[in-house]
């Protein structure tokens, strides 16, 4: 019995995405570059953005919990270099 497989047909070379061969690849840079930044506007307008109680508020909770674990990795840091000081010692 003979399969119905189908010869692999020629492959398409895909465009570039670079310079045109007449060499006016600064105006494709340019097009890329305000194309950017209209999408990074367009999507700072989407941001809900907190209001100035709500920013102070997350503001010093992230403070607050900043101080916290520098007092916490602060106190082990001196109870292991103190226990690790008293094994040397031995």
């Amino acid at each position: 019995m003979a399969s119905n497989v189908s010869k692999p047909k020629d492959k398409i070379q895909p465009k570039r995405a670079g310079k045109s061969a007449s060499g006016g690849g600064s105006k494709k840079k340019q097009n890329r570059i305000a194309r950017w930044w209209r999408s990074t506007l367009g999507e700072l307008r989407k941001v809900s953005w907190p209001t100035p109680q709500e920013a102070w508020r997350l503001t010093k909770v992230v403070l607050l919990v900043v101080f916290v674990m520098a007092a916490v990795l602060g106190l082990l840091d001196y109870v292991f270099s103190r226990g690790i000081a008293a094994l040397v010692s031995l």
